[in-house]
């Protein structure tokens, strides 16, 4: 019996074809203003985008605030001055559709991306301009064109600089294939056991979309932290540990060379107390590279231990019986 009903494997293989599609998708879209502020609305795999656009951001040392929103309403840092990006895969997110319509009051920057939906249907009645990505994707395995049309779309109204020559470069940069071995064995020992995933400040993103993964692809509990923060507190939580983890470090070379040095130091004390920790070095030639290339070894490890535990990963059946129950 076939497991991988929707063929998540070959999503993950052609990944790097998504970036393309999101820049033609995002191609015209553009929204005329001077802006301070970036604020992106999404939910779940939606929300994603932003995420890597703050890493991006944050490691070219590009001085523009960034702030995600991930809530019925708009923050107080929503005004005239912030472009406000809504993005919702489905189109049909309650938590989107309230703060975009709460947006159009206050007359505001707006600009959206999704593959339909409601969401679609009010841009077009409202003239506001949207990428429109292709539909079929789970929101998470639609990563690389949402973060596509986003980055086109901020080239396009002047906010970041044309970088999208490195966008397109990743087609031929990332390499599915040469990692589904690596994310497979690591599947292998994390059954039966609670992923634990840790990463530096600079990279709690990266920790925080690993654990979504495991949580919707593999159907398990994950957890997230940071350095140097968990150094001040959780650590003290494997003294007596309750259960099954596993420590997942993702080192980036380029750390600060004091959080590489706690990142050694918590693997040997964590070790020392007979908690499994692996360590997983970021590789690539620049930070989208860096990024991508680790966040698919992640894909591979969720889905190939969604096989082990015999499961689906695509389908995400308590989060579609809670929409259907909260209606």
């Amino acid at each position: 019996m076939k497991i991988d009903k929707s063929n998540m494997r070959q999503t993950i293989l052609e990944f790097p074809k998504q970036f393309r599609v999101g820049l033609q998708a995002a191609k015209n879209v553009k929204v005329e203003g001077k802006f301070d502020a970036l604020l992106i609305s999404g939910m779940g795999g939606s929300a994603l985008p932003g995420e890597i656009l703050g890493i991006w951001l944050r490691s070219y040392k590009i001085g523009l605030p960034l702030y995600i929103n991930r809530d019925y309403g708009l923050p107080d840092t929503a005004d005239e001055r912030s472009l406000l990006v809504f993005i919702s895969y489905s189109g049909n997110t309650e938590e989107i559709l309230t703060a975009f319509k709460e947006a159009q009051k206050k007359n505001l920057k707006i600009v959206a991306i999704t593959s339909g939906g409601k969401l679609a249907k009010l841009c077009q009645k409202s003239k506001i301009p949207f990428a429109r990505i292709p539909k079929g994707f789970q929101p998470r395995m639609a990563l690389g064109m949402q973060f596509a049309a986003l980055v086109k779309i901020l080239v396009n109204c002047g906010i970041i600089k044309n970088n999208l020559e490195n966008i397109l470069g990743l087609e031929n940069k990332l390499l599915p294939k040469e990692l589904e071995l690596k994310g497979k064995n690591l599947a292998k020992k994390l059954k039966g056991k609670i992923p634990v995933i840790y990463a530096s400040d600079r990279l709690k993103s990266l920790a925080q979309i690993w654990k979504i993964k495991f949580n919707e692809n593999s159907k398990t509990i994950a957890l997230t932290n940071y350095f140097p923060e968990l150094n001040h507190n959780e650590i003290t939580g494997f003294l007596n540990s309750q259960g099954k983890f596993q420590i997942i470090i993702l080192e980036d070379p380029s750390d600060h060379p004091r959080i590489l040095k706690r990142m050694k130091l918590t693997s040997k004390i964590l070790k020392s107390k007979g908690v499994i920790v692996q360590t997983i070095q970021i590789k690539g030639k620049d930070i989208l590279d860096k990024t991508f290339s680790n966040l698919l070894l992640a894909d591979w490890a969720s889905y190939y231990l969604a096989l082990e535990k015999r499961l689906d990963p695509t389908p995400v059946k308590l989060q579609e019986e809670f929409k259907k129950r909260l209606k």
